[in-house]
């Protein structure tokens, strides 16, 4: 509940900030939807020629591109700003003012900035991703809507741990944002199931940058694909990245040097 509390209290100060330029919504809209719809737009000229793609179907296909603006969207409300102020933060010597409060600094850090229009990427890829079950049909029972929702989560973990130790960098590096946005230019392959790359490719998008558990492990739940091994190994791998990301976190905070000292 605490967590929620403060979560609460820094969406509340996100929304007031961006309420002073609503104009921000329009444009990230129309932005959010152009992307949106080219992204459609090129599954649809691809599927004018084939019924199927590497064994994936249309519809399986137009679930995995819902998943990836909903993860997409769910990074640029919380996740990305937050690692940017942490950066900016270590940089400018400024971090004294999260350290100092009563409350755990790594959950501070984590939420303390809401990027409250990315929610209209939410809002797309959840609609999209509504519209593919719904063409799915009897094809996606419990069993696949359970796993699902765990393949998620853990997606979710990985992606989080995995930018929190990017961000955490900062304590050691000076040009960490450059990192960052090779994260975020990786992360487009996660439009496209990991399996339709070459093999090195496709290691380095599962094990080196994790897109792969981000959205092609939930669209293969969808699709009854996902394997319990490979369930399995998504909630292993994110409560090891989970682990490291926190004893990561600590060693970066102890060779901190604020602006007072």
């Amino acid at each position: 509940m605490r967590v929620l509390r403060l979560l609460f209290v820094f969406w509340r100060i996100g929304i007031l900030g961006e309420l002073s330029y609503r104009s921000n919504f329009f444009f990230h809209l129309f932005e959010s939807v152009l992307e949106l719809g080219t992204a459609l737009a090129g599954l649809a000229v691809v599927f004018s020629y084939t019924s199927t793609l590497a064994g994936w179907r249309a519809d399986e296909i137009v679930a995995l591109v819902g998943i990836y603006f909903l993860v997409s969207g769910a990074i640029r409300l919380v996740i990305q700003p937050s690692m940017e102020s942490l950066i900016e933060a270590v940089h400018e010597g400024t971090l004294d003012f999260t350290l100092t409060k009563p409350e755990d600094a790594q959950l501070l850090v984590s939420i303390q900035r809401v990027e409250i229009w990315s929610i209209t990427d939410i809002a797309l890829g959840a609609g999209v991703l509504a519209v593919a079950l719904v063409r799915l049909g009897a094809s996606v029972g419990i069993l696949e809507a359970a796993s699902f929702a765990a393949a998620l989560v853990a997606g979710g973990v990985i992606v989080y741990s995995f930018w929190l130790m990017l961000a955490t960098l900062a304590f050691w590096f000076v040009r960490v944002e450059n990192m960052l946005q090779i994260f975020s230019s990786m992360y487009e392959a996660g439009r496209w199931p990991v399996s339709f790359y070459p093999r090195w490719l496709r290691f380095m998008l599962t094990f080196l940058i994790p897109v792969a558990f981000a959205t092609t492990v939930p669209a293969q739940a969808l699709a009854g694909r996902l394997t319990w091994q490979t369930l399995a190994g998504a909630f292993l791998l994110a409560a090891a990245l989970l682990v490291m990301s926190r004893v990561f976190w600590r060693i970066g905070v102890r060779r901190y040097s604020s602006a007072s000292s």
